[in-house]
């Protein structure tokens, strides 16, 4: 996942290989199942923007095989790195600042990314432009503002103090820049951009074990930030994680609106 100097969730911490891996169970096959639809097979050339883990990538490397190539870029490539072999390449990059990793690539992909990304605008223009004529892009994100609750069926003092912190997990994201209604914007916006057979759909996980890991993780990686914020005590999170590990609560995910195009 790609990050500002301000974002929230960094992939350096240890937390970060645990969510990495909830969203792998969580979001793979419904990425896979795009990227199945979108063609992509031998030869392909493919740019996987903000790869953070190793799945997605792991996987286009296989169906692009020994003729293809996939570029990997994050700002922070250090849990992506053991995949770059070819044809894999790992590069460090920023999509929000810098000119794409080259030009005529078959097909564009980020999951989770741009919602995070301060210059939206010119990072979707990039991902675009590094597009061959007929290429595919396929943006993936979350829409928060959808769907703002950890609990939607709240009917206990668990459910409430569980959705207490995801409303102050929100706000942290907001505060660090984090667009919480861009998912819903992703078909207008791929229009807008040139993109022809524009389509999108959404998945919504409400309970699963992978919700339950990635809520651990998240609330262990940003409790100093919600207790430094006034959001909960040290006590709250203890009694949260304790809850979460009974599996007695059933907890959902922001819904992910994946997006997806060709390029005139």
């Amino acid at each position: 996942m790609t990050r500002t100097d301000g974002y929230l969730l960094d992939n350096r911490q240890a937390e970060a290989a645990e969510r990495f891996d909830a969203f792998a169970k969580l979001f793979d096959p419904t990425t896979f199942r795009h990227l199945e639809t979108l063609g992509v097979g031998p030869g392909w050339r493919c740019w996987e923007v903000g790869a953070g883990g190793t799945s997605v990538v792991s996987w286009l490397a296989k169906k692009v095989g020994p003729t293809g190539r996939v570029i990997a870029t994050d700002i922070d490539t250090s849990r992506v790195a053991p995949a770059g072999r070819p044809p894999v390449e790992v590069r460090v990059h920023d999509v929000g600042v810098q000119e794409p990793p080259g030009e005529g690539f078959d097909l564009v992909h980020a999951r989770l990314v741009l919602v995070h990304v301060p210059d939206r605008e010119r990072a979707l223009r990039s991902m675009v432009k590094a597009l061959r004529p007929g290429g595919r892009l396929l943006v993936e994100d979350a829409d928060p503002a959808l769907q703002p609750l950890l609990c939607p069926d709240e009917h206990g003092p668990e459910q409430q103090l569980a959705n207490r912190l995801r409303q102050g997990f929100r706000q942290l994201l907001s505060h660090r820049g984090a667009d919480l209604s861009y998912g819903r914007r992703l078909p207008r916006l791929l229009r807008e951009a040139g993109l022809r057979r524009v389509e999108a759909d959404a998945y919504f996980p409400v309970t699963s074990p992978a919700c339950a890991a990635l809520e651990s993780a998240t609330v262990r990686q940003i409790r100093d930030e919600l207790v430094g914020e006034g959001v909960a005590t040290h006590d709250d999170i203890d009694r949260h994680l304790a809850n979460v590990a009974s599996g007695s609560m059933d907890l959902a995910t922001a819904p992910m609106i994946s997006a997806w195009g060709r390029k005139a």
